[in-house]
C-alpha cells in the first residue's frame, strides 16, 4: 500500500483479494437474471413504435387495471405498514405462551403457494364463506370485489414489514427509552420521538418491499377479485390474457408501462428515505 506524506490516507481504491472476480461474477449473474431479460422486455415492446405503445398505454381497460392495481397495492401496503409494526412490536416486546409459533405464522405467506393462498381467500371471504357471511349480513361484500384484491395483497405483503421492522425494533435500546422516561416523558412520547424516529427507515423499506410485492402479485389475487373488466381486473391478469391471444408485444407494452411507473414510485420513496435519514442526522 502506498501512503501520502501527509500521512495515512490511502492513494486511490484498496483492491481487496479476489475483487476483479466477485465482481465480473456479480455483473455476469445480474446480466443474466435482471438486465438480459429487461432487455428483451423493451425490444419487444419497441417493435409496436411509439404510436402503437401509446395505444396500448393509454387503453381504457389497460389504465382501469393499472388504477385498480397500483391502489389496491398502496392500500395493502399502508395497511401491513401499520399491522406489520404492531405484530412486530408484540414479537419483540412480550412473552407469552405460543409466541414462537405466532412468529413462525408470519412467514407462512412466503412458503404458502399463492394459488392456494386465493383459493383459501375466495372461499373464506365468498358471502357463504367462514368469514364473508358475517360480512354479508352487514351488506359488505369482500370476496370478488376491489376489496377482496386488498385482502389478498395485505396477506401476502404483511412478512416483507414484520421481517424488516423486528430485527430493528429489538436493537433499540431499553436504556434509551429509560432515558426519556426519566425526563418526563410519557409512554406516547417516548414511542414518537425515540423510537418510532429508529424505526421510520425499516418501516420505509418494508413498506417499499410490500408495495412492490403487491404490484407484481397474480395467483392469490385472480381468484378473489372476480376479474371483472373495469373494475376487479388487475394488470397482471391482462397481460396473462394478451399473452394467450398471442398479442405478446402488447403484454410487453403493458409489463414495461407497469416497470416504468413501479420505478418512479420505489424511486421518490427510496429519495424520501435518504432525505429523512440525511434529516435525522442532522
Amino acid at each position: 500500500m502506498q501512503f501520502t506524506a501527509s500521512g495515512g490516507s490511502v492513494l486511490g481504491a484498496i483492491q481487496q483479494p479476489g475483487f476483479n472476480l466477485a465482481l465480473g461474477f456479480t455483473l455476469l449473474y445480474l446480466s443474466l437474471i435482471v438486465l438480459i431479460p429487461l432487455s428483451a422486455l423493451f425490444f419487444k415492446t419497441a417493435t409496436l413504435g411509439w404510436s402503437g405503445f401509446w395505444d396500448v398505454a393509454t387503453g381504457e381497460r389497460v389504465l382501469a387495471s393499472l388504477r385498480v392495481t397500483f391502489l389496491a397495492s398502496f392500500a395493502a401496503a399502508v395497511l401491513n405498514a401499520m399491522f406489520g409494526l404492531v405484530v412486530a412490536w408484540v414479537l419483540v416486546r412480550y412473552t407469552f405462551p405460543g409466541k414462537r409459533v405466532v412468529d413462525a405464522l408470519v412467514d407462512l405467506p412466503f412458503a404458502l403457494p399463492t394459488a392456494v393462498a386465493g383459493i383459501i381467500l375466495a372461499t373464506l371471504y365468498a358471502p357463504n364463506g367462514w368469514l364473508g357471511q358475517h360480512f354479508a349480513a352487514h351488506d359488505i361484500k369482500v370476496a370478488y370485489t376491489p376489496l377482496g384484491i386488498v385482502v389478498a395483497l395485505t396477506f401476502i405483503g404483511l412478512p416483507f414489514v414484520v421481517r424488516t421492522v423486528q430485527p430493528v425494533l429489538a436493537d433499540v435500546e431499553a436504556e434509551v427509552e429509560e432515558a426519556a422516561a426519566s425526563l418526563g416523558a410519557g409512554r406516547w412520547d417516548v414511542f414518537r420521538r425515540v423510537i418510532l424516529p429508529a424505526l421510520y427507515p425499516a418501516l420505509l423499506t418494508g413498506f417499499a418491499l410490500a408495495f412492490a410485492r403487491a404490484i407484481g402479485e397474480y395467483g392469490s389475487v385472480i381468484f378473489i377479485a372476480g376479474n371483472m373488466p373495469f373494475v376487479s381486473e388487475i394488470a397482471p391478469l391482462l397481460i396473462v390474457a394478451k399473452l394467450e391471444q398471442y398479442d405478446y408485444a402488447g403484454a410487453t407494452a403493458i409489463a414495461v408501462l407497469m416497470l416504468l411507473i413501479s420505478f418512479a414510485l420505489l424511486l421518490s420513496i427510496n429519495g424520501l428515505q435518504w432525505w429523512s435519514s440525511r434529516r435525522g442526522a442532522r
